[in-house]
């Protein structure tokens, strides 16, 4: 490739979790200054703390982000309205009248300062073949991509879906777009043939761009041959740029460009389209774990003002500072924080082709010392994946230059938190465990960043954002203003980050998130608030298991079972049940080299979640198994668990996503010889 190329409260903290952690916060020093903390705050009266701040961002909304949007970004043409927003209508605008460019935000704004500032190091799945581009040498690309999506017919307003793996060509696709008025519909390079030409018909696209095979893992996977066969029920596609990420030829139709080749030929310098602000930026879409996948529009200065603050201030990052989000592209981690808020900050970021446990388990680690890696930003279920194959594999490395660890995904279990700490931070580095989605942009809720030497409370999400303010709401609708409770989490006003509809259906964007509690955002997830006030993430309500009246948070049940220190990892369902209602099944794996009587073993959870929940909450039943069935981004895919426990293997549907689809008739086997042929009552 060219080189540029209603849980029950009591259990959600255990006594483990109880024990706080503080820390000297680096960029608010011994006290708070809040110049320095956020230079616009120096014209906000009567903000002396961090709180204050927050509360600041919250009830003078407008002053607040005005403030902060002409400040961080680069304006062609200034905004005269701040926002223009009504959730209970669905209706979301910031910076109105405003016209800006996001990837001269993102590029042409540093080169004047440090153009040979390294924008990108593309982390190669084979250790140690890192490539570094600079900002000039990604401003080159981008501008040679863009003239030559223009000169093949892609204009403004239209939507290029891209298929590729991490790598600068995909960061520059997407900039190219950005630059030229484009948007982009970036699909994770592990979808099948089918469900990428979902996406492409629903994006409407007539431009693909893709590579020729992706390398993950020592594995080659045919990229090339999936959108051949994608574009066969997709009479929109009218050409698709090909890069070569190997040397390996592929077959080529007359749609085919080589873009690379062809990229030379144009010039260094591209006219930056002046977008409007809520202009559409991309469209990304959810992973289709339930449901038809819906694409979420993201338009232009509200996203990336989010991402960008939200990386700067919850990793505490600084020039010169190496950022690792290790996520793909494909998702919007990968969006807001190895591509947008990064570049936007100036940053220097890594793109992330590989696996943590290729060639051997000490990956992260070793590219840790080797890049000297600043921000780690990881899922928890690498983190306990990682956890299995002991500590001397992050021993052998140094981790000094780490100075924060952050968590996203899914709620991190506090055995994990306690070894990303202790083991992979020495102890020193605060871990911010991060909660968001893909609908909110960026993350809301987070334990930085907070007033100086504040306490981070393991397992716990915490605080929220600047501008973000979360609400608990009941079964009847009305807003929970006690502590020490959980309901559903909302949040009770718009925020420029959160997108702003769903791709060619609007009703379907307000049915799920504006009409649930009218007046607030619906987030679909359940939270707790310590009577300190802090939030913890139980999960996602559908993951909510109803026994005999009891409605109990599978992560909550998780994180009990994780503690075992025989258990690695576990992913907990709810089954029907002939009295209870539900019952509860949990898939548990085991730690290597741990060898134990399964029977005991079960006992041993079972008496662990009576004593830390109630008897009520013990699973049914317990399977142990080798490796839970994931997406290749790590996600447990527990509608595919479901459906085996329920006995509906023809709907398990697409499993083409996932890391090891071998995984799926283990699993099945395993629950066939532990229940026999009748379903677990």
């Amino acid at each position: 490739m060219w080189l540029l190329c209603g849980c029950t409260s009591k259990c959600l903290l255990t006594s483990f979790s109880r024990r706080v952690v503080r820390y000297s916060h680096h960029f608010l020093g011994k006290s708070f200054n809040k110049a320095a903390c956020l230079p616009e705050a120096a014209g906000f009266e009567g903000v002396s703390d961090h709180s204050g701040l927050q509360q600041f961002s919250v009830s003078q909304t407008d002053r607040f982000w005005g403030a902060v949007a002409r400040q961080r970004l680069t304006w062609i043409s200034p905004f005269h309205t701040v926002q223009d927003c009504d959730l209970s209508q669905g209706r979301i605008k910031w910076f109105e009248g405003g016209k800006l460019n996001v990837s001269v935000n993102c590029l042409d704004r540093h080169i004047h300062t440090f153009p040979e500032r390294v924008a990108l190091i593309w982390e190669r799945d084979e250790p140690g073949s890192e490539v570094k581009i600079t900002y000039r040498q990604l401003l080159e690309a981008t501008c040679r991509l863009g003239n030559l999506l223009r000169r093949r017919g892609v204009k403004r307003g239209d939507c290029v879906t891209l298929y590729m793996p991490p790598c600068p060509l995909a960061v520059a696709s997407m900039l190219a777009c950005a630059r030229i008025g484009a948007a982009h519909n970036v699909v994770f390079a592990g979808f099948s043939a089918e469900a990428l030409a979902d996406r492409i018909r629903d994006a409407q696209s007539s431009t693909v761009i893709t590579v020729n095979q992706g390398v993950r893992g020592g594995k080659v996977t045919e990229l090339k041959k999936t959108v051949d066969a994608a574009v066969q029920s997709c009479p929109s596609v009218q050409q698709v740029f090909v890069a070569m990420r190997t040397e390996n030829p592929v077959v080529v139709t007359a749609r085919d460009v080589a873009m690379e080749e062809e990229m030379l030929r144009e010039a260094v310098v591209c006219e930056p389209a002046a977008m409007d602000s809520e202009d559409v930026l991309f469209l990304l879409y959810t992973s289709g774990s339930t449901g038809k996948p819906k694409g979420l529009v993201h338009t232009q200065a509200g996203y990336l003002l989010y991402a960008s603050l939200t990386h700067r201030y919850v990793f505490d990052y600084h020039d010169g500072d190496v950022f690792g989000c290790v996520a793909d592209i494909g998702w919007i981690t990968g969006h807001s924080y190895s591509v947008y808020g990064p570049l936007a900050n100036g940053g220097t970021t890594v793109l992330f082709e590989s696996t943590p446990v290729y060639p051997d388990p000490g990956r992260y680690w070793e590219m840790v010392q080797r890049l000297k890696i600043n921000q780690f930003y990881g899922a928890p279920t690498a983190i306990r994946l990682l956890i299995k194959y002991g500590d001397q594999w992050v021993n052998k490395y140094d981790r000094s230059s780490l100075k924060t660890l952050g968590s996203v995904g899914e709620p991190i279990n506090t055995e994990a938190w306690d070894w990303y700490h202790r083991v992979v931070g020495d102890g020193r580095c605060p871990v911010v465990d991060t909660w968001w989605q893909t609908e909110t942009g960026g993350i809301c809720i987070a334990p930085r960043p907070s007033d100086p030497d504040a306490e981070i409370v393991p397992g716990m999400a915490m605080r929220p954002f600047f501008g973000i303010r979360p609400v608990l709401m009941d079964r009847e609708g009305k807003a929970l203003t006690s502590n020490n409770t959980s309901g559903a989490l909302c949040i009770a006003q718009p925020w420029p980050g959160m997108a702003r509809t769903i791709h060619n259906d609007h009703q379907r964007f307000t049915e799920t998130y504006c009409q649930p509690y009218p007046g607030y955002f619906f987030t679909g997830d359940g939270a707790y608030r310590s009577k300190e006030g802090h939030y913890q993430i139980i999960g996602r309500l559908d993951d909510v298991i109803n026994v005999s009246g009891h409605r109990i948070g599978t992560a909550e049940l998780e994180d009990v079972v994780n503690q075992c220190p025989a258990v690695a990892e576990s992913a907990v369902i709810g089954y029907s049940h002939d009295i209870k209602g539900q019952g509860v099944y949990a898939f548990v794996v085991l730690k290597k080299g741990v060898d134990v009587q399964e029977a005991d073993l079960a006992r041993q959870l079972q008496d662990m979640v009576s004593k830390s929940i109630a008897k009520y909450a013990c699973p049914d039943f317990i399977q142990f198994v080798r490796r839970l069935p994931k997406t290749r981004s790590g996600k447990i895919m527990r509608r595919v668990l479901r459906k085996v426990v329920e006995r509906d293997l023809d709907g398990l549907g697409d499993l083409s996503t996932l890391d090891d689809p071998a995984a799926v008739q283990e699993v099945i086997q395993g629950h066939q010889d532990l229940c026999g042929k009748e379903q677990p009552q």
